[in-house]
């Protein structure tokens, strides 16, 4: 039986890919390399390039794929400034791909789909850490586009007997075991990539954005979630849907927030690097701490993070030195 990873050759995708194929799964991928990289997927993986919205390419997937027993759905615009010049693009693309990929399921009768949600979803939350019960208030539209998309999944499995996990995840980082595979993102945005194109010299310094949050030292505090503990819980989602476990929604952290300036200095002791940094002035709508309870993941996918934020940059450094360039 296949599990059809769509978005498959994009950073968190192609590490799905991966650990999937590991594991024992076929492994089909569907793409269409806006942001994805063909390079990060392994050669015996069957890879189908277009778009989740065109159904007719979606149709001919499915029709080829004749044994799908699940779908992972990771295939979305992420960028949450460019949601707020762009709003369209990404209802358009977020939203219109997931109305796409529902019905393609249900006239192809697949029942389950595991879909890589965001803690964007809950805004800016009256405290911390964060479970499931929390309220979510998206304040740009990729959270509100990811939102959405849960609720049309919940609609979706309520009409009909398709069954769906929906993973909230928290700040994603690092890179496979080996190195072969990591972050690599064309504008990148995320802090330790930064951080680590600065050690590398392919930036001068690192701007920390404020420094007067309600924080010991002043600045934003995150959990950072290792990829492939957050693959993890990816198969095991799936594994708990195969077994009859009813739809449902997950936070996915560490539970341990780290700080900016934490998470700089970790790297400087990692690589080795000064890594220059100067502070900048407050991005709007950053909160001061976002840090996931993940509790409700442990007790009913059996899952928790394992590994800590060295560990995580560890492995990020790795798959930079040996990819400067990227793919």
């Amino acid at each position: 039986m296949t599990v059809l990873v769509l978005g498959g050759a994009g950073y968190i995708g192609s590490h799905a890919v991966e650990m999937l194929h590991a594991v024992g799964y076929d492994v089909a991928v569907v793409d269409n390399l806006v942001t994805g990289h063909k390079e990060a997927l392994p050669e015996v993986i069957r890879f189908y390039e277009g778009d989740v919205r065109d159904r007719e390419f979606m149709r001919e997937v499915f029709k080829k794929e004749k044994h799908i027993e699940g779908v992972m759905h990771f295939c979305a615009y992420s960028l949450v400034s460019e949601s707020m010049e762009k709003p369209m693009k990404y209802f358009d693309n977020n939203v219109g791909g997931c109305i796409s990929i529902l019905e393609i399921m249900q006239e192809f009768n697949v029942k389950h789909i595991v879909f890589s949600s965001t803690a964007a979803t809950f805004g800016i939350p009256e405290s911390s850490p964060i479970s499931e019960k929390t309220p979510q208030k998206p304040i740009n539209p990729y959270g509100e586009s990811k939102l959405m998309m849960e609720k049309m999944m919940d609609w979706q499995s309520k009409a009909t007997d398709m069954t769906y996990v929906a993973l909230r995840y928290f700040n994603v980082a690092g890179a496979s075991d080996d190195g072969h595979i990591g972050e690599a993102h064309n504008p990148e945005t995320h802090l330790i990539p930064i951080i680590l194109q600065v050690a590398l010299g392919k930036r001068d310094n690192v701007t920390i954005y404020g420094d007067d949050y309600k924080t010991p030292d002043g600045t934003c505090i995150r959990d950072y979630i290792d990829m492939e503990d957050l693959i993890d819980a990816h198969i095991k989602a799936l594994e708990y849907l195969k077994a009859g476990g009813k739809s449902d929604q997950f936070n996915l952290g560490s539970a341990h927030g780290y700080s900016n300036l934490e998470v700089l200095n970790a790297a400087r002791k990692v690589t080795g690097k000064e890594i220059p940094s100067k502070i900048g002035p407050r991005r709007p709508g950053d909160p001061d701490e976002l840090v996931a309870d993940a509790s409700k993941a442990g007790h009913v996918l059996k899952w928790k993070a394992e590994h800590g934020l060295e560990h995580i940059i560890e492995k990020a450094w790795n798959w930079h030195l040996n990819h400067p360039n990227g793919f």
